[in-house]
């Protein structure tokens, strides 16, 4: 649950007749859904303003939520409320987050229950991302990267940095490093995000064959809000940001005061103290 002071706008139990369900019987005749939001946004504007434009508009809310969900069948109650999560983020720019409740009263379970329902909350992160290149069109590869992650379905490319030449970081002989950073705004986890970035490395034809070795594109997880985390595919802040200074340069210029969860220092601190 995030606890970030949003405030929040709640909508409880919009009735929605609907065909979700795993058997023959739920598709074909429909049933009663029930679903609840709290919808997490900033109302100040709104509340000082007096204006509906400046906050999200809960009976437009709710004539999309019923109409989506009318639209969009699902087998699974899980995956009726994840799209329909996803959609309204994506919909209405003022939304931080939601928590989404979809009830089922009708559940077809042949026993006495009052309702089977799931309950979840999506957020709106921010990543910081860093790139380099240092083989073939070095630009153009950082060029579409920055592309391919703004078209990515629940991504938006904030800043990015200037492009900047840098000597190779390893040991290895090779070329320079054309190298940046970058403020990504997404609904992707941090897993969801890992192989995003695979997938766009990939269509650079990135080869994996010497470590810390020339590559057409490489792209990391700098930072992702303020998550520590470490998995067998993903330490996040990133093990060594704070040493290099090809990432905290290029990352100042779009976010110097940004703070190195565990390190506890700003960006601009880290880069100042590579520095000396």
């Amino acid at each position: 649950m995030n606890t970030l002071p949003y405030d929040e706008i709640h909508i409880e139990e919009l009735e929605v007749f609907a065909n979700h369900g795993v058997f023959p019987e739920e598709t074909r005749l429909g049933q009663k859904f029930l679903i609840s939001l709290i919808l997490y946004t900033d109302s100040r504007n709104a509340g000082k303003t007096d204006c509906l434009e400046k906050s999200v508009d809960y009976g437009e809310v709710s004539k999309f939520v019923t109409e989506y969900t009318k639209s969009h069948p699902c087998r699974l109650i899980e995956a009726a409320a994840e799209h329909l999560a996803e959609e309204l983020l994506l919909r209405y720019e003022l939304l931080k987050g939601v928590t989404l409740e979809l009830k089922k009263p009708w559940a077809p379970v042949g026993l006495p229950l009052k309702t089977v329902s799931v309950k979840i909350s999506r957020f709106w992160h921010t990543a910081y991302l860093g790139l380099g290149s240092n083989l073939g069109d070095k630009r153009g590869y950082l060029d579409n990267a920055v592309r391919a992650l703004d078209e990515a379905k629940g991504c938006h490319v904030e800043r990015v940095s200037s492009y900047q030449v840098t000597e190779p970081y390893g040991g290895v002989e090779q070329d320079d490093f054309l190298n940046a950073c970058l403020i990504l705004k997404t609904l992707l986890t941090p897993e969801e995000l890992l192989e995003k970035l695979h997938e766009i490395e990939q269509s650079a034809h990135r080869e994996r064959i010497v470590h810390w070795g020339p590559r057409t594109l490489d792209l990391d997880i700098l930072m992702y809000d303020d998550v520590v985390m470490e998995t067998d595919e993903l330490v996040i802040p990133h093990v060594e940001m704070h040493l290099r200074s090809f990432v905290l340069n290029p990352l100042r210029e779009i976010a110097p005061n940004k703070r190195h969860p565990v390190i506890g220092k700003t960006v601009s601190q880290l880069a100042d103290s590579l520095t000396e």
